[in-house]
């Protein structure tokens, strides 16, 4: 399966080469020849029955940090919602309720609005009930009336927000489709008012700002007939082909048949959907058929392939806009024509087409019936148990509606949601009271969606951009070199590590690594998750931890060997004996994987599903795959034994008789001076360095065409932004830097936005020689800000509980639980700690979501590490039932000694390469990581199995004293203990 998916990834990156090779003339790209070539081809069949469309959606794709484009987060305003419910209400009580809900969501962002506003009415009201400014006419739909209670009013707001949420999904679902990028993305953040969208490749930020923020438009419009529209289209179709033999000599053009066609087209205008009583269903058959047969020949009929329509093959609608965008359209075509698409495409034949409606503007652009004048619109199942959708107007747009259909009597009318059509009936008869249903060949999910599309402009729900990140296309392909040369670097340090240490063994490890690869992308691909740099992050780690499986089987299968066993019975046995600790370490792993992407968004949920994945992969690989090829090597090449060391390792971490438990008391007093150090640091400089993502604000990456200094760039940029916070620093090249700052942070608006960019212009003005751009530029707004915070410290706290009680579930003892979650605390402090201390000798890292991160990823660490400790002891005590835990201690310690720095070794090279080569993105999490492996092993040692030591051996050694049991043997002494390394 991993292979089937990964094949698509081959496919389309041989289509994508294609099309380059076809719009390629003299050395020269042409981006718009090469985007017809993947249009053309984007319903085609391009690997058996599969289309490029189907290639594109099953490929292993990359995130917007490799390939460049636009994330935005954005929120559906609430406050709106509310307020129009009110009909607007100027009570003074509820517009402090208001202000006051939406003040206190920006530190409370885990509570609803509703909730916050409920209980800032209650402090304001004076006992008033809500009713009094929500039983209106608006209302009455809802069932609110005087009477009802403050708890009914609240749920009916709840409603209608989810339902504005839903609509603002559909609506922006459009939007995204209008920018023509490949593989957009929206989806809904549950459990909040949240959007996610992705726009890979866009080039303008401003326009896809003004696009998703700006209000849904729903207008209500006359339509063309067919016969009023021909002329214009004969003579459009004129100017193409005489352009074209203008361009291409002995060109042929059909245009005389194509006016005899279209000037003999006298049929009325028709549509697909109908109006049950008022609204009738009227055949478009021969109107349809006459256009269809009317650009017979001509430009326009090799795009007018809809059969029955007025439409073009979605993949043709770029090459159709191009000419409706083209100098022969705007002069031919009057200004009172616009040709719409159909919001949804139809399926004919397995052929998708969008029509196009021919719309009559009027000459001052202004609608004579906007989405304001709709009261309500609800999908509903007509007395003929056909799907339909009931609209009502308010009184005054009933007026205007009457009056509208009784002058199109036979006409369609076109109801146009963000220039897009999604409805266009013939009007029967005159209709009044602005009561209307509409019906036609829908399924329960057309109305649904077409009630939603009326309700746009019901309601005015503002959205607001929360959070944002922008990058650029040459930033994209730094960062895919980057994340490339860092995982092949780690890749091949590894490898070269395992066979010089292992022999034979290593090089099996190698090949098991390489499989699990494999089976990582393959299922990253099948998954549909885009690979992006954290996840090549979290793929580097799951690269040096999946050695770890293996390194325990390999130094238990030397154990057995040393211990005078057979090759093949040693493999059993190192194997069986190995399972445990191994089982035990991914649970943990994967815990924390699980947590992380439960709870992370956008980077850190990234990391996390690469680093769940490889858990996976790698328990998989190392317990079977490695197995399988040791076993059929010990068969069949008896003349050249598998080997498990070399002159290297034979005799390394031999007989090793450490006293590490004697030495805790310094351990102890070593950890508590470099945390306290590390916090009074923090203090004395002002607290810790949060990023963007824990504080809000904004950053931008800045590169000039020479070295600048930073501290000179902070100078000019302090008056721009007004004493707010300011923070300029290198990020990686010496031309290129990363200014953050905190102005205006709590200000989401449109506005804002445009003050701290103009304030940033205003700032390197002076620097105007070095050519300053933009390419990446990052927001988090406050209520952002506060959920990242809050889920950090709940994923933290979580992690601990749950390792907690998987301790206490597989050793059966709380001081084992206690001892691994003080130390692992311990470990997240001393990180914490490094960062002030760093900055102090001019290292400077921000603490952001991946530092958050990677702090999880060093728990799993220390908690392997750990783990494999406590379950040498557990075998120890087993075996050896006479002997207590202050006996079997320093042993079981010693005798896993290799294990922890083997481990620590590899994971470490591995963690340096990702700082060396993964680039300025992921240096804050390579620093963390590095500090937290060595800490982190330093811990296992020294911290979590000495506490259980203080907490519970000494008092077991009492008990068996106060018993008279002898307990006089020293743990060196112990007859049964193997000091061998495992």
């Amino acid at each position: 399966m991993c292979a089937y998916f990964l094949f698509f990834t081959y496919v389309s990156r041989g289509v994508q080469q294609k099309a380059v090779a076809y719009a390629t003339r003299d050395g020269k790209l042409n981006e718009t020849a090469r985007q017809h070539y993947l249009d053309s081809v984007w319903r085609a069949p391009v690997f058996g029955p599969f289309t490029y469309r189907e290639v594109r959606q099953s490929e292993l794709g990359l995130g917007l940090d490799l390939k460049g484009g636009m994330h935005v987060t954005l929120e559906v305003s609430p406050v709106e919602i509310v307020r129009a419910m009110s009909g607007n209400s100027k009570d003074a009580a509820f517009n402090k309720s208001l202000e006051q809900a939406q003040q206190a969501q920006k530190t409370n962002s885990g509570t609803p609005f509703t909730a916050l506003f409920a209980q800032a009415w209650q402090q304001n009201s004076g006992g008033k009930p809500l009713a009094t400014i929500f039983a209106n006419t608006t209302n009455k739909s809802r069932n609110i009336d005087i009477n009802s209670s403050n708890e009914k009013v609240i749920g009916a707001i709840d409603k209608e927000v989810e339902e504005a949420i839903d609509r603002s999904f559909n609506i922006l679902r459009t939007r995204v489709d209008k920018f023509g990028v490949n593989q957009p993305s929206i989806q809904r953040v549950k459990g909040t008012g949240r959007l996610q969208i992705e726009l890979p490749g866009v080039d303008n930020p401003d326009r896809v700002r003004k696009l998703l923020q700006g209000q849904a438009k729903l207008e209500f419009w006359e339509v063309w007939n067919q016969n009023e529209v021909a002329p214009y289209l004969v003579q459009l179709d004129q100017q193409l082909a005489t352009k074209a033999a203008a361009q291409k000599a002995g060109a042929t053009t059909a245009a005389a048949d194509t006016s005899k066609a279209l000037a003999g087209n006298k049929a009325a205008a028709g549509d697909s959907s109908s109006l049950a009583a008022q609204l009738a269903k009227k055949s478009a058959k021969n109107a349809a058929d006459s256009a269809a047969t009317s650009t017979k020949g001509g430009v326009l009929a090799s795009l007018f392939t809809m059969p029955g329509r007025l439409g073009v093959n979605l993949r043709d609608t770029a090459r159709m806009n191009s000419i409706l965008r083209s100098p022969e359209a705007k002069a031919v075509l009057p200004p009172t024509l616009a040709l719409l698409w159909s919001l949804k495409p139809t399926t004919i034949d397995k052929q998708e087409y969008l029509e196009l409606i021919p719309v009559r503007k009027t000459r001052d652009g202004v609608p004579m019936l906007s989405g304001e004048v709709i009261s309500d619109a609800r999908a509903d199942i007509g007395a003929t148990g056909q799907p339909e959708v009931l609209m009502n107007m308010s009184p005054a747009g009933s007026r205007k509606w009457a009056k509208m259909t009784g002058a199109n009597i036979g006409r369609q009318v076109a109801m146009v949601l963000d220039d897009y059509v999604c409805s266009a009936p013939v009007v029967q008869s005159e209709i009044t009271g602005g009561g209307t249903s509409i019906t036609g060949s829908f399924a329960i999910e057309d109305t649904q969606d077409l009630a939603n599309q009326l309700k746009a402009g019901k309601l005015p729900a503002p959205t607001r951009i929360v959070e944002e990140a922008v990058v650029g296309p040459s930033l994209g392909k730094e960062a895919i070199n980057q994340g490339l040369y860092s995982s092949l670097a780690g890749l091949l340090i590894i490898m070269i590590f395992m066979a010089l240490y292992y022999g034979r063994a290593g090089i099996v490890a190698d090949v098991a690594l390489l499989f699990n690869m494999f089976l990582i992308l393959g299922v990253l691909a099948q998954f549909g998750t885009a690979l992006t740099l954290p996840g090549i992050a979290g793929l580097i780690l799951v690269i040096a931890s999946s050695v770890d499986a293996n390194v325990l089987i390999f130094e238990r299968v030397r154990e057995e060997l040393n211990h005078g066993l057979g090759l093949s019975d040693a493999v059993n046995k190192g194997y069986s004996r190995a399972f445990s600790a191994i089982f035990d370490s991914n649970v943990t792993t994967m815990l924390i994987a699980v947590i992380l992407g439960f709870f992370g968004t956008g980077p850190v949920q990234n990391f996390a599903i690469t680093l769940g994945i490889g858990v996976l992969t790698s328990f998989l690989s190392a317990v079977f795959v490695s197995r399988l090829i040791i076993e059929w090597l010990i068969k069949g090449n008896e003349n050249h034994p598998m080997t498990f060391s070399t002159m290297i390792s034979r005799n390394l971490f031999k007989n090793l008789n450490f006293d590490i438990v004697g030495k805790r008391k310094i351990a102890y007093i070593f950890s508590a001076s470099v945390i306290i150090l590390g916090f009074v640091l923090m203090y004395l400089q002002g607290g810790p360095n949060l990023g963007v993502d824990f504080q809000g604000g904004r950053a931008y990456v800045v590169d000039f065409n020479k070295t600048m200094v930073a501290s000179d760039v902070a100078d000019q940029l302090r008056p721009a932004f007004k004493g707010a916070g300011l923070e300029v620093k290198q990020y990686g090249a010496p031309n290129r830097l990363r200014v953050t700052t905190g102005y205006l942070a709590d200000d989401e608006s449109v506005t804002a936005d445009k003050q701290v960019r103009a304030a940033l212009d205003q700032g390197l003005q002076k620097f105007a020689s070095a050519s300053p751009q933009v390419p990446s530029a990052s927001k988090v707004g406050a209520t952002i800000a506060d959920d990242i915070k809050r889920t950090s410290v709940l994923s933290l706290g979580l992690t601990l509980l749950g390792i907690f009680v998987y301790v206490l579930f597989r050793f059966e003892k709380w001081q084992y639980s206690m001892a691994a979650v003080i130390a692992l605390f311990h470990d997240a402090l001393l990180v914490i700690a490094a960062f002030p201390i760093a900055r102090a000798f001019g290292v400077n890292y921000e603490m952001d979501q991946i530092f958050v991160a990677a702090v999880l990823a060093i728990i799993g660490f220390s908690m392997n590490d750990t783990v494999v400790i406590y379950d040498r002891i557990r075998e120890y005590l087993r075996e050896n039932p006479k002997l207590t835990f202050a006996q079997v201690v320093n042993p079981a310690l010693n005798s896993t000694f290799s294990r922890t720095m083997i481990t620590f070794t590899t994971v470490f090279l591995v963690v340096l390469v990702l700082y060396i080569f993964g680039g300025e993105t992921l240096r804050s999490f390579s620093f963390t990581m590095i500090v937290g492996i060595i800490f982190g092993t330093y811990s296992s040692l020294f911290i979590a199995t000495p506490i259980i030591l203080d907490t519970y051996g000494k008092k077991e050694e009492r008990e068996r004293l106060a018993a008279g049991e002898d307990v006089t043997g020293l743990p060196g002494d112990a007859p049964k203990l193997s000091t061998a390394n495992v």
